[in-house]
């Protein structure tokens, strides 16, 4: 779905990928971000939040946490990001993007919190807990500052995805506020929860979830009871369309990560003011029994839509036409990604070390693949930034890191 919108709206980036896998220039297996147009969405992003007086940070876990992606962002308007774990944050800091949220969705291991307290100085702390909240205070009193801490609230009948529940009861919030706010080095600062809004698929639109109800309601109470200048983090499908609303309802942090990249649910289907601005790569291994066998280790597809028919763009040549898609059986969740299958039937039958593009919405920190920065696709111009590994490191490739 998405290879079909990268086509259309920025086959530039298509055919300098491929040209430069030719010559050598990227390993199969990569995650390839057009940071020009990631600078462009930054900057968008960035101007709608100025205009609504929102916050905006950075997620970057869906493109591995690529420096050369934190850096585009930044030259983008954006200066600080939301960190999903503590990987995210030390490849983000690293890259010179600060830190404007910890904690949420993965919450800080209690040995990493005097180094997140010390070196990253978050702007704010998500804690699920008073014993994760007394943590931050701990780590923070110890660095010689205090911590702006956000509760994430929840009540019965919120969103969650599996996996990923937690958070104080949204009735007691008043109450856990003041417990956070009397720990030394700690400030209450806000609320928070995840998903704020979801993509609706019967609907084709990007709804609020209950969730940003409930921070609606604990946000009235938090201030009658006191708590002035609440900050409010609702993240979650963020797109320039959505933050209109967001702000509506109360909002005052944003958290665009997909919509970087042009890869919200809602970009598959409309056209929206970010482009896309990533794609994955491989190449043809072998053939076998009519089939091409592409290199994998990054064929993750986040489950966002239902399945459907995966399609690769396959050959030697730089083109984004159709007469170049065929299509791809990619192994199910439950297998391991060595290889993605492609029909290799018909005239102009794939080859061994022809270039094979997907277009997914991914998440590319969970997967064993390369992530890879080219600049100047807008320019006519491109070329390799950086090529890493999922947490935001050098990969020396294709040279071995220690030679004798």
């Amino acid at each position: 779905m998405f290879l079909d919108v990268l086509r259309r709206r920025n086959p530039d980036f298509i055919r300098a990928a491929q040209a430069l896998h030719q010559a050598g220039r990227i390993p199969a297996n990569s995650y390839v971000l057009d940071l020009d147009a990631v600078t462009e969405n930054a900057r968008l992003l960035r101007a709608e939040g100025d205009r609504l007086g929102l916050k905006v940070f950075a997620m970057s876990k869906q493109v591995a946490r690529q420096t050369g992606f934190s850096r585009a962002v930044m030259a983008g308007g954006i200066d600080r990001a939301v960190a999903v774990d503590m990987a995210c944050a030390t490849a983000c800091h690293n890259a010179g993007l600060r830190i404007g949220h910890l904690g949420h969705l993965v919450q800080v291991p209690r040995a990493e919190a005097a180094m997140a307290a010390r070196d990253l100085r978050p702007d704010y702390w998500t804690v699920f807990s008073d014993e994760k909240a007394a943590e931050a205070a701990a780590a923070a009193r110890a660095a010689g500052r205090t911590q702006p801490i956000l509760a994430r609230v929840q009540t019965e009948g919120d969103t969650f995805y599996r996996g990923h529940e937690g958070g104080f009861a949204a009735e007691r919030a008043v109450e856990a506020a003041h417990r956070i706010a009397a720990l030394k080095g700690a400030q209450f600062a806000g609320i928070t929860t995840f998903p704020a809004q979801l993509y609706d698929h019967q609907a084709r639109k990007v709804r609020h979830t209950p969730n940003l109800a409930t921070l609606q309601r604990t946000a009235d109470a938090l201030r009658k009871a006191g708590f002035a200048d609440l900050e409010i983090n609702a993240p979650g499908t963020t797109s320039v369309v959505t933050l209109q609303a967001l702000a509506g309802a109360g909002a005052t942090q944003v958290e665009p990560g997909n919509g970087l990249h042009g890869t919200t649910p809602l970009h598959a289907i409309e056209d929206l003011p970010e482009r896309p601005a990533v794609l994955y790569l491989t190449e043809v291994s072998h053939l076998h029994a009519g089939r091409a066998y592409c290199f994998g280790g990054g064929l993750y597809i986040d489950p966002v839509f239902p399945d459907y028919d995966v399609k690769a763009l396959v050959g030697s040549e730089p083109t984004a036409e159709p007469s170049a898609l065929r299509p791809v059986e990619i192994p199910p969740p439950s297998a391991i990604d060595y290889y993605g299958m492609i029909d290799a039937t018909g005239p102009a039958a794939p080859r061994t070390g022809d270039t094979v593009i997907f277009g997914f919405r991914g998440q590319a920190f969970v997967t064993r693949s390369h992530a890879v920065g080219i600049a100047g696709v807008s320019t006519g111009t491109p070329h390799v930034v950086s090529i890493e590994n999922i947490y935001g490191q050098p990969e020396p490739w294709p040279e071995l890191s220690a030679k004798p």
